[in-house]
């Protein structure tokens, strides 16, 4: 796999993130009773969304062609493999 590939991988993540973040913040004004829960949902999703924002700035420091295996042990990869399909497939309701 190359870093082009999965900065793609990344910029859906993000995506989504973003989506979800919007959604929740406009379920704030819903009810006063459940405003706390989509704050706190909110909150978490920027901390998530800060988290995307560093994989993809560390990732840009290498050229799109380099092969990431040489980036990343086999563990790591795959863990950060299966944190971006969780980003990407998620629903803002599900997080």
């Amino acid at each position: 796999m190359k870093i082009k590939e999965l900065l793609e991988l990344v910029d859906e993540a993000i995506a989504n993130v973003k989506i979800a973040i919007v959604s929740n913040k406009q379920r704030i004004f819903e009810s006063p009773h459940t405003s706390w829960e989509f704050t706190k949902r909110s909150l978490k999703l920027e901390d998530e969304l800060e988290r995307l924002n560093k994989i993809r700035k560390y990732l840009q420091q290498f050229g799109e062609e380099e092969h990431v295996e040489g980036k990343f042990s086999e563990e790591e990869l795959k863990e950060l493999l299966e944190y971006l399909r969780v980003m990407r497939e998620m629903r803002s309701h599900e997080f």
